[in-house]
């Protein structure tokens, strides 16, 4: 084996054990960042939301939407509509059970999706948005990379981070 082909197995191992991680916490997910974060996460989604307010996105993507929070929060931008990526199946499950309860179905959706491998066209979004998310990418530069491509010209980046 050569060594990219080590270092692709190394990253693909590591996404692996990060989205095993998040499955088994996604239950107390909202819980603990609520907690740990002494609420201030609240505080910034609706912070970080409110950045987007005069640019008006018709399409958001959130990355590491994880239970789906800053995206529910985005629907007081009212966009057309906001897609949700996660390596964690068990998060987006949550999400989309909070999404199901505020019926809000028809403007949400989210899908498994890696952040430095996105499944969409070039400039298909108004603004892209990841709350507490990019910490945890493998390849910071690439996933940055990513959100860049997935964004349309004039459009909006919004990352929070504890860091």
């Amino acid at each position: 084996m050569d060594t990219s082909q080590l270092d692709k197995t190394q990253l693909s191992r590591k996404k692996d054990q990060t989205a095993e991680m998040f499955d088994k916490i996604s239950g107390n997910y909202d819980f603990l960042n609520h907690f740990l974060s002494a609420g201030i996460d609240i505080f910034w989604r609706k912070k970080g939301i409110g950045k987007l307010t005069d640019h008006r996105p018709k399409t958001i993507l959130d990355i590491a939407t994880g239970t789906a929070d800053l995206a529910i929060e985005a629907m007081s931008l009212q966009p057309e509509n906001i897609t949700g990526i996660d390596i964690s199946e068990k998060m987006l499950d949550i999400g989309n059970k909070k999404i199901a309860s505020k019926k809000l179905n028809s403007h949400i959706q989210l899908q498994v999706g890696d952040a430095e491998n996105l499944p969409f066209e070039d400039g298909a979004f108004d603004a892209v948005m990841s709350a507490f998310g990019v910490r945890n990418f493998e390849n910071l530069e690439k996933g940055l990379k990513s959100m860049l491509r997935v964004m349309k010209k004039g459009g909006m980046v919004v990352i929070l981070e504890f860091s």
